[in-house]
């Protein structure tokens, strides 16, 4: 059984919370546990990268951050092959990002799912404006033409896929405090992708990443809150 972990955005409701994420060269250091959705039963350690602090109330998945994430300048590749510059195709719009890859076998595919089983409970009007956008952390693999394949049956038609240079991914997902690490083939063939399971919610209206859902968050939970991100509201 795959192993998953828990951050400022993994951790399950039930309980009030207040978590410092910090970055090494900052006073506090923590560690995040990244998930591993290629196979494996072992618990992978890697620095966290950005601060991250916020709040929850025991109802709710969301994690609003007390310091929202400015929208990192990320231009890579679509389903299309064409490129695709994040800040500026997003700007103005409510956004959802993930970091993740079409091999994964139970985490990945589910939040895909998750989210589009939500969007599809919104008015026609709001799923137009909501912009979902999936960024592989297996670039090599992950070629447009898989995302392309992969997105609609995993998640939905209109959600954005994006492959590209690693190194320009893994810079990008550290400007929103999450952890990927390089795919590591195992012993018996199989790849091991390490990486932070976070959804990251962009207001329209700030343009910043300022809720955090975690990897247990339900499609129920989701429904419940996009009407309010959509507006740019706290949920």
């Amino acid at each position: 059984m795959n192993q998953h972990h828990r951050t400022a955005a993994g951790a399950r409701p039930g309980r009030r919370r207040r978590t410092t994420l910090a970055a090494a060269a900052l006073a506090a250091v923590a560690a995040l546990t990244l998930t591993a959705c290629g196979g494996g039963d072992d618990k992978h350690e890697h620095s966290s990268v950005a601060e991250v602090s916020g709040t929850a109330d025991s109802a709710k998945a969301a994690t609003v951050l007390d310091r929202p994430f400015a929208k990192p300048d990320l231009v890579l590749t679509d389903t299309k092959g064409k490129p695709y510059d994040l800040k500026a195709v997003t700007k103005g719009k409510p956004t959802l990002i993930y970091f993740g890859y079409t091999h994964c076998p139970d985490v990945c595919p589910l939040t895909m799912s998750n989210i589009a089983i939500a969007k599809k409970k919104l008015p026609q009007a709001d799923q137009d404006k909501l912009q979902v956008v999936f960024v592989t952390t297996d670039p090599e693999r992950d070629t447009s033409a898989e995302l392309a394949k992969w997105l609609p049956a995993a998640g939905d038609p209109s959600f954005t896929g994006l492959t590209g240079d690693f190194a320009t991914i893994q810079a990008g997902a550290r400007q929103l405090g999450i952890g990927i690490d390089p795919p590591k083939k195992e012993k018996d063939g199989s790849v091991v992708s390490m990486h932070g399971a976070q959804v990251i919610a962009f207001s329209p209206t700030t343009d910043q990443g300022y809720v955090l859902y975690g990897e247990d968050t339900t499609a129920d939970q989701y429904a419940a809150d996009l009407p309010k991100l959509i507006k740019g509201e706290n949920p």
